[in-house]
């Protein structure tokens, strides 16, 4: 039986890794900067955070594992999730109500956006990931011993999650910079699409693959 330190630096590790491979959530926040501006982003951050919550939540009761026995189940949320992913991506796409670059209209965005939806938006990108999910279950089964204590188990949970949060808060705060917002000034609408096309694309290679 491995013990806690030992498991301790395989879960942070793999989670290391994990969250900084380029994916749904990566784009996600890119998108949401460049849209509504670093809050977008920060909010996005945490909801993704939670989508993590509530993968490590029902991986703790027991209903992971059951979960990813139904190949039914995760079929559905297979595609309830490239259908999402989809659905950001178009908006990249669809035209919007001013005119210019994603930075000159940060201020209208977020006031046609409530943090709860940008909140919202992070959880569903995360929690209808399949790929997220099943590293969550993979992680607590294979990794992590089933007699390692709840209380510790909840603190790899919230590691994580927080590590999650961290990320992504780390990758708005770069948007943000004075520096690259002077830079999207000139190129900042054709970055938005490309963002885009790559949600789209995400989203029609996670409906397309097994």
């Amino acid at each position: 039986m491995p013990s806690v330190s030992v498991e301790l630096v395989a879960v942070a590790t793999i989670t290391l890794l994990a969250v900084m491979s380029p994916g749904p959530d990566f784009a996600f926040v890119v998108r949401q900067c460049l849209m509504r501006g670093p809050r977008a982003g920060y909010l996005g951050a945490v909801g993704i955070g939670l989508g993590i919550a509530v993968h490590v939540s029902y991986t703790l009761l027991g209903f992971g594992l059951l979960m990813a026995q139904h190949a039914w189940l995760i079929e559905v949320i297979r595609y309830l999730g490239a259908a999402y992913l989809i659905w950001l991506g178009l908006g990249a796409f669809l035209p919007s109500r001013g005119q210019g670059d994603p930075v000159e209209t940060v201020e209208d965005s977020q006031r046609r956006s409530g943090d709860a939806w940008l909140l919202w938006q992070g959880v569903l990108c995360n929690a209808l990931n399949p790929k997220a999910m099943l590293f969550i279950v993979a992680l607590f089964s294979q990794v992590v011993s089933s007699s390692t204590a709840l209380s510790v188990q909840v603190g790899y949970g919230l590691f994580i999650a927080l590590a999650h949060v961290a990320w992504f808060a780390l990758l708005t705060r770069l948007v943000a910079t004075r520096g690259m917002q002077r830079r999207l000034q000139s190129f900042g609408r054709v970055l938005d699409k490309v963002v885009g096309a790559c949600l789209v694309g995400l989203g029609i290679r996670m409906a397309t693959s097994g």
